[in-house]
């Protein structure tokens, strides 16, 4: 849909107020660290719960997959958990799952009809992935999906942990 703005911020994720936060997660879906931990903390029990009926269900998230649980105690109604590749010093399919992250986030948002959603730079911490590369895959995604699909979602924000991360959002977006 045309009218869907992407936008870029730095911020904490989870003091976001959007339908949907994306979290980095791991593919046990049980918390860890970085992004993923500070979900589940700010978020409470009730994700944790959800992510192990999934588990239970599905056995976990294979990367580039998502799924989406209850917000808990986040001021965003979902999560959204995705899980994105471990840099491999790029001779991998490594753009490709990290492209697919977005898709499949943006794909469930559609599906709940949710008008927005927040991204964290997935991959970019302890998987380490190299920020410009990440972020160059991130916002073409998210452009060729508001292009190609028809979507709910009316905006799309990359949250940024880091002034690092925020230039080179703000960049790419402004070519």
């Amino acid at each position: 849909m045309a009218d869907t703005k992407i936008e870029v911020q730095q911020g904490d994720i989870t003091k976001i107020e959007v339908d949907a936060v994306v979290n980095a997660a791991n593919s046990s879906l049980l918390g860890g660290g970085g992004v993923d931990g500070a979900i589940h903390r700010a978020g409470g029990p009730a994700i944790l719960e959800e992510c192990k009926q999934i588990r239970a269900r599905q056995g976990g998230c294979d990367t580039g997959e998502a799924v989406i649980t209850t917000g808990g105690n986040l001021p965003a109604q979902y999560v959204i958990h995705t899980v994105g590749p471990v840099w491999s010093g790029g001779n991998s399919r490594g753009p490709e799952l990290l492209a697919n992250c977005y898709n499949n986030s943006l794909r469930i948002a559609s599906e709940k009809q949710l008008q927005s959603i927040a991204f964290p730079n997935i991959s970019t911490g302890i998987y380490g992935y190299p920020k410009p590369k990440a972020a160059q895959v991130a916002v073409q995604a998210v452009k060729d999906y508001i292009k190609n699909n028809v979507t709910s979602l009316q905006r799309v924000i990359f949250v940024c942990f880091d002034a690092e991360n925020l230039k080179l959002y703000e960049r790419l977006l402004h070519e």
